[in-house]
């Protein structure tokens, strides 16, 4: 209820109006004496000018109810002595007024008690209904703030955060716009998020405009400070749009990231109203969390960019090496191989000890070459980078020391470190399942859609394995987060494991990994 709205109880009308209502009470008590006909005695006259009094005291306090008790008085003796001499007193007049005058001045002194406690008991009142009404909408904001962070410990993009945020601010103070800039370079602003309500003329989300104008926005940019403006009638420039939108007034206040100015959050309505002075301490809390929520992407984004700089300098690193054992010291082991074999074949057969030195030598040159072939295999399968995920997986399941059941459905080739993370992601599954599972057989199936891949690997054997610091799964699922995916692991003790790894392709492409 608007505290200036008045109320009866506690508000007093003008002493004028208190006056000519006396007035007209008092002619209209004298107007009802001379009517009656044959009255009682002439004491219980004063009855019908009590009424007069009782009006007074309740309506307009002490004061005017004592004027109107003293001239109740008179009009009731001159009524009493109708057109006779006022003064001597008769007896019975004297007794009358001492009957009249303390109960009237009683009845004043009761109805001015009577105004206090009512005024009292108002404005008690009204201060617990101003304070019913303040809880309430602390708790409407409390709650709106309550979901904006749940919506930030979630990990929602930030597009969704700020989108809520500005529903939400636009609920708790009953606006019709709300709306969340951020500044760019070159003095302008981009709109990110906002919320209209139906017949407003609306910005799309995305567009960008000069701060060329005297508004919130660009006094927020300014100062760093919030503002209001309660109207833009006369605006020009980039203000002109905020009465275009049909909005009179409006509140902004910054939004810092990292103690940097990032950008503003602005509320407008379109009634002649100012907004409530408290809206810029209800728009500092949302903006906190907004600060929050952009701080936490950046950083979020940060990880994931650092960890794709690792994976793929890791990966790199073993390519480096895949092809300096292939191309340094395998193929000189290669070459003394066929050089100790030209030379066993011209010895005569005469030797036959030499000869057989010799044949020793080469075996050895020939199994240190497999073994630097399986070496390099390990670190980089070469097989990968010239024929893809879909050969190198089945040659992965053909050199599996247990049988494996290969499914592969992709494209022939996919960007680079999704083929890397999954031929790694296969091979630390089977690896896995040789020496823990104790099991008979293995399932790979890895196919793809339109954004992602995915790959299942299953087998039957004991279960019970982990996502933990002793298992080789760990440095799996950071190569897979890596790349914005994610890696599950299913694993019942007596049923068996089951590794689920899914990552997109669009982000890995987009990353310039793409080794098509």
């Amino acid at each position: 209820m608007n505290p200036a709205r008045w109320n009866p109880a506690v508000s007093t009308p003008p002493w004028y109006v208190g006056l000519l209502v006396a007035a007209g009470l008092i002619a209209g008590e004298v107007g009802v004496v001379r009517l009656l006909r044959d009255p009682p005695p002439h004491s219980t006259y004063a009855i019908v000018f009590m009424f007069g009094v009782l009006i007074m005291s309740a309506g307009w306090g002490l004061g005017l109810s004592l004027l109107t008790t003293v001239a109740s008085a008179v009009a009731y003796l001159q009524v009493h002595l109708d057109g006779g001499p006022l003064l001597p007193l008769k007896p019975i007049d004297v007794l009358t007024l001492s009957v009249f005058l303390p109960i009237a001045g009683l009845a004043n002194v009761l109805g001015w008690q009577l105004r206090t406690r009512a005024r009292d008991a108002y404005q008690s009142w009204q201060v617990a209904t101003e304070a019913t009404e303040r809880v309430r909408e602390l708790a409407e904001q409390q709650g709106a703030l309550r979901r904006v962070a749940t919506q930030i410990a979630e990990g929602r993009s930030p597009s969704d955060v700020l989108s809520g945020v500005a529903d939400e601010v636009a609920a708790v103070l009953h606006v019709r716009n709300a709306g969340l800039v951020r500044y760019e370079p070159g003095g302008t602003a981009t709109l990110v998020a906002a919320h209209d309500e139906p017949g407003l003329t609306t910005i799309a989300v995305g567009t960008s405009f000069p701060l060329d104008g005297d508004d919130v926005i660009a006094m927020v940019r300014s100062t760093g400070r919030p503002a209001r403006m309660d109207t833009h009638g006369d605006a020009g420039g980039s203000t002109a749009l905020v009465r275009d939108l049909g909005l009179r007034a409006c509140v902004g206040v910054p939004i810092t990231v990292d103690g940097q100015l990032w950008g503003a959050m602005i509320v407008g309505t379109s009634g002649p109203d100012a907004l409530p002075d408290d809206t810029e301490d209800c728009l500092k809390d949302f903006a906190e969390l907004i600060g929050t929520a952009i701080a936490n992407a950046h950083a979020r984004a940060e990880l994931v960019a650092s960890r794709a700089r690792i994976v793929t300098a890791s990966d790199n690193a073993r390519r480096g090496i895949e092809r300096d054992l292939h191309d340094g010291a395998q193929q000189r082991l290669v070459t003394l191989a066929l050089q100790v074999r030209t030379l066993q074949m011209a010895i005569p057969d005469d030797p036959a000890e030499l000869r057989s030195r010799i044949a020793g030598i080469g075996d050895g040159l020939r199994t240190a070459s497999d073994e630097l072939r399986e070496l390099a295999h390990g670190v980089h399968p070469a097989i990968l980078s010239r024929g893809g995920l879909r050969p190198a997986l089945r040659d992965l399941g053909r050199r599996a020391p247990l049988p494996v059941e290969v499914d592969v459905d992709v494209p022939a080739r996919l960007p680079q470190a999704v083929e890397i993370a999954a031929y790694y992601t296969v091979a630390e599954a089977l690896t896995n399942a040789a020496k823990h599972a104790q099991a008979s057989v293995v399932t790979v199936r890895v196919d793809t859609d339109a954004t992602s891949l995915r790959i299942a690997v299953t087998d039957d054997g004991v279960g019970g394995a982990a996502l933990d610091a002793g298992s080789g799964l760990l440095g799996l699922e950071d190569r897979v987060a890596a790349l914005g995916g994610k890696l599950r692991l299913s694993s019942t003790a007596g049923v068996g494991t089951t590794l689920v790894a899914e990552m997109p392709l669009k982000e890995a492409a987009a990353a310039g990994t793409d080794g098509s």
